[in-house]
């Protein structure tokens, strides 16, 4: 007769084996840890992204606004804008120098531009009047931080009537 292990009572519990499982709360924290690790890295990889995103947007927020700086001022000099005095771009990298109201304001913009989009080569920005004071404004920068998803030269066009 092959005796039986006892247990509670002396009687085994039917479906009960003995078999021993020592280390596999360790094992089951080891699994679990891994899990939330690659679950924190996608995480993580969302946030960079969001935050590449966010500075992009800053950027084209920062070149809207500077195309409607020029703009204001030539309708406060209006009639040497109809004439052309403001056509022109500028590099942020060199700037125009000084003199008359629309090569002031045109230094002070490119000045504008460095500061805000870079002072590199690549940040420019150009001014195209018609004798009827159509304009458009392309302001031209590197945006390198929106990584590989988009282009790093990016343009911002904007069309007004003086």
């Amino acid at each position: 007769m092959n005796p039986r292990p006892a247990s509670k009572g002396g009687f085994r519990e039917p479906g009960r084996s003995r078999i021993r499982q020592d280390g596999v709360g360790l094992i089951e924290v080891l699994v679990a840890v891994l899990v939330l690790s690659i679950g924190l890295l996608g995480v993580a990889a969302v946030q960079t992204r969001a935050l590449a995103n966010n500075n992009s947007a800053i950027a084209r927020s920062m070149a809207t606004v500077a195309s409607y700086s020029i703009l204001d001022a030539m309708r406060a000099d209006q009639a040497n804008a109809i004439a052309g005095a403001y056509n022109t771009t500028v590099t942020a990298n060199n700037c125009p120098s000084t003199g008359s109201f629309a090569q002031t304001q045109l230094n002070y913009w490119c000045t504008e531009l460095g500061a805000t989009l870079g002072a590199v080569d690549t940040t420019t920005g150009q001014v195209a009047c018609t004798g009827v004071g159509d304009c458009t404004i392309t302001v031209t920068y590197n945006d390198s931080r929106i990584g590989v998803m988009g282009s790093s030269a990016q343009q911002v066009v904007t069309q007004a009537m003086l």
